[in-house]
């Protein structure tokens, strides 16, 4: 689970529910089944007519990564990538061919490929960073989808407000079912700024970071092998690598190093 997003909408909700119910509100005032469709079916109408319907279908199933993500293990890609290096100075590079199916990450594995066939290293680098720029060119497309439905909500919300108003008008000989009804066409936009505010724009900030952070991780594995092609020195590939790591962390050599160097 992310922690941080979880807590996030708990912390946003409790706030402004708090508020209300310190002002003398109570939460069942907003709740309205009319004005939550209102807004919802109206921005999900006006996403899927400005996106291809793939793109929206995606859009949707990415929600649960907000939620629900597995992220990379970074420093567990550079400790495999270190090794290969290891393994490939001593054997060569054709030696790495028996662990290219024992990698998982789709990328990695094409990059490694490339390199043990004795794909020269601008040419491994050239198709590697093709495949990228092109899945990169669709994935970024879905958070485009919760930006759009963060500005289309509170304008279908403000939709919702006047056909509730409209109802309202019917009844003006009754004071107190006008007012009663005013109260409650105003809900639609406040479903509609609450989803923008709340869920649609932090979606989509929060996809373009895990998005970012995957686009950095195949980078630094495509540096990696890149590297083990050239025949760097080991060492100076972890070094190189590290510098992609955003938590990065000194090897355990460096550690020693500085253990010692305290000693003395």
């Amino acid at each position: 689970m992310d922690i941080a997003s979880i807590g996030g909408i708990i912390l946003a909700l409790v706030g402004i529910l708090g508020g209300m119910i310190i002002e003398g509100g109570s939460p069942m005032e907003i709740v309205k089944p009319t004005a939550f469709m209102i807004v919802v079916g109206g921005t999900a109408g006006a996403c899927m007519l400005q996106f291809p319907l793939s793109i929206f279908i995606a859009a949707c199933k990415s929600i649960v990564k907000v939620f629900l993500h597995k992220g990379h293990d970074g420093e567990a890609v550079l400790k495999q990538l270190v090794e290969f290096a290891n393994k490939a100075r001593k054997s060569g590079i054709v030696s790495l061919d028996s662990d290219i199916n024992d990698i998982h990450d789709p990328f990695l594995k094409q990059a490694l490929m490339l390199a043990v066939d004795g794909t020269e290293p601008s040419e491994v680098r050239k198709i590697m960073e093709l495949e990228l720029d092109n899945k990169s060119a669709i994935e970024e497309k879905i958070p485009a989808v919760f930006e759009a439905a963060g500005g289309y909500s509170p304008t279908v919300g403000i939709i919702g407000a006047v056909m509730g108003l409209i109802q309202v008008m019917k009844n003006l000989s009754d004071i107190e079912e006008v007012g009663r009804g005013i109260a409650t066409a105003f809900v639609a936009t406040i479903y509609g700024v609450a989803i923008a505010n709340l869920i649609c724009l932090p979606a989509a900030a929060k996809l373009k970071f895990r998005h970012s952070e995957e686009v950095m991780l195949k980078q630094m594995m495509l540096e990696g092998v890149i590297s083990i092609l050239e025949g760097m020195n080991p060492r100076m590939i972890e070094t190189k690598l590290r510098t992609f790591l955003f938590d990065s962390k000194p090897s355990d050599e460096a550690d020693s190093a500085k253990t010692a160097e305290a000693g003395a």
